[in-house]
């Protein structure tokens, strides 16, 4: 996939070669002198002209006219060099995969000393490389009949790198590739449609990823959920066929279980509403209801793949939201695996009331941090748009970390308040401990604030992804269709995780 050369070869004959330029060089220094030097310094002069251009994602090809044995060159222009960012250089790079994986490439080189400045140092850039690999690549292949002509795409790439050392080039590269691949597996899931992704699909994909990383894998059969108790998981599998999940990954970086942080993601794999049912415009796309589980299932990918000195335990309760003859109804009380009755006023919200009895799972795991991501309300598409996942918290220390975290990664967060009249609405039942459905007001806090009533003491960050767990249009980094977001925030943020000192 990566190979990592410390002298650039200019006699290999590489399909094609990428180089990131910067707007208004005087003159190429470094590896673009190099290169440059081969072509009798006429790159420079094609910069400085507008024949190759350095604005921003642009993406320019020529060909090599024999002065080097590649074939042709590929110029990513980077923009202003003080406004350059991870970020930026990210969006560059998908730009450049997604020309190269359209011209049909297998192989190609890249000038990875092009890409770096004070800001982005050389194993930040190949980290961002191998992720941008993986990323801008990827494709779901979908159920349409396939043609017999074999699928050409890029497989190698050749990484040139004098400035830094190889051997950390390589780790960059793939720790890079093992972010973007968890993102991606995280993106293949919420794609997939409800019927050929069950609950029990789900808990079968998970012992799959136990079984290649060695996670300690426990998935709660429908008796089991019973005796637990945990009557909000099961009042919303009531109107389906199909059984619930309670599935749990175990993974122990540390010698002790301890400082275990606990992710919790929403696995919803087809909302219907209940018989709070949505319009027909509104449940299309409900495939994508378990946008949170697919992010922890990814996020433990990536933990496989890295292993981290951290302790995670992953809990994903599965089922879908039916309507039948046994299904829950508006004024149905069901009791929580905490104890806590809820009175439900609303079977569309039923996302928080398997998140309140999963929240309370992961405790008796020994989680000591909660993070839960979910596609949980419309309304923090109303509130945020569809660029921005929705946050609450009971903990800025925690909190912070994450918030870090979605910067690093580029996905962006905002927190939304959690104050006390907004929990006193939550609490608000004349028949119940809670409501789960206090009215429209304010829609995506009090939903939040019903899952806080369940992480009670506990450090706890929630996080709302359904304004962007998928996206209507093609972007750098991938296709319409699921984004996998909070797969690498979560990643890096239990990379990154500090304990709050006790």
């Amino acid at each position: 996939m990566f190979s990592v050369k410390n002298e650039i070869d200019y006699a290999a004959a590489h399909e094609g070669l990428i180089v990131g330029v910067f707007e208004k060089p005087e003159k190429f220094s470094g590896v673009l002198s190099k290169l440059d030097d081969q072509f009798d310094c006429q790159l420079t002069e094609l910069v400085k002209s507008g024949d190759i251009s350095a604005k921003f994602k642009s993406v320019n090809k020529i060909h090599s006219f024999g002065k080097v044995s590649v074939k042709r060159i590929w110029f990513v222009g980077l923009g202003k060099e003080k406004d350059f960012t991870f970020e930026k250089l990210s969006a560059a790079l998908g730009k450049v995969f997604k020309a190269i994986n359209a011209s049909k490439l297998k192989e190609t080189a890249l000038l990875l000393d092009s890409f770096t400045t004070e800001e982005v140092n050389g194993l930040d850039a190949a980290h961002a490389v191998s992720e941008a690999f993986a990323l801008a690549s990827y494709k779901f292949e979908g159920y349409k009949q396939k043609s017999n002509e074999p699928e050409k795409k890029l497989e190698q790439l050749t990484v040139y790198s004098e400035e830094t050392d190889n051997e950390e080039v390589h780790a960059s590269l793939t720790v890079g590739y093992a972010f973007g691949k968890g993102t991606n597996s995280a993106r293949t899931l919420v794609n997939t449609p409800g019927n050929m992704l069950t609950a029990t699909d789900m808990a079968n994909y998970a012992k799959e990823l136990a079984a290649k990383y060695d996670f300690e894998v426990e998935i709660l059969e429908k008796a089991e959920i019973e005796k637990l108790g945990m009557g909000a998981f099961l009042a919303v599998n009531q109107g389906s066929v199909e059984p619930p999940k309670m599935i749990v990954l175990k993974y122990q970086g540390k010698d002790d279980w301890k400082d275990v942080i606990g992710l919790v993601g929403k696995g919803i794999t087809f909302d219907t509403g209940g018989y709070s049912i949505k319009t027909k415009a509104g449940i299309v796309g409900m495939k994508s209801d378990m946008g949170g589980a697919a992010a922890v299932l990814g996020t433990m990918e990536i933990i496989g793949e890295l292993k981290p000195e951290q302790n995670v335990v992953a809990v994903i309760p599965s089922t879908d939201n039916m309507i039948s003859g046994n299904a829950f109804k508006p004024d149905d009380v069901i009791t929580s695996m905490s104890g806590k009755t809820i009175e439900v006023l609303n079977t569309d919200a039923e996302g928080r009331l398997v998140l309140a009895d999963a929240v309370t799972y992961a405790k008796h795991h020994g989680a000591e941090y909660l993070v839960d991501v979910a596609t949980l309300t419309g309304g923090v598409i109303t509130a945020l748009g569809l660029h921005t996942t929705g946050a609450m918290t009971n903990n800025d220390w925690l909190y912070e970390q994450v918030l870090e975290a979605s910067k690093e990664a580029g996905e962006p967060m905002w927190q939304l308040p959690l104050f006390e009249k907004e929990k006193e609405r939550v609490r608000n039942s004349k028949v119940a401990d809670l409501n789960n459905s206090p009215g429209s007001e304010g829609h995506a806090i009090v939903a939040g604030a019903f899952i806080g009533e369940f992480a009670e003491g506990t450090p706890w960050v929630h996080l709302d992804i359904a304004g962007t767990a998928t996206t209507a249009k093609e972007h750098d980094l991938g296709p319409a269709g699921a984004t996998g977001v909070m797969t690498r925030t979560l990643a890096l943020f239990v990379e990154r995780f500090e304990p709050i000192e006790k």
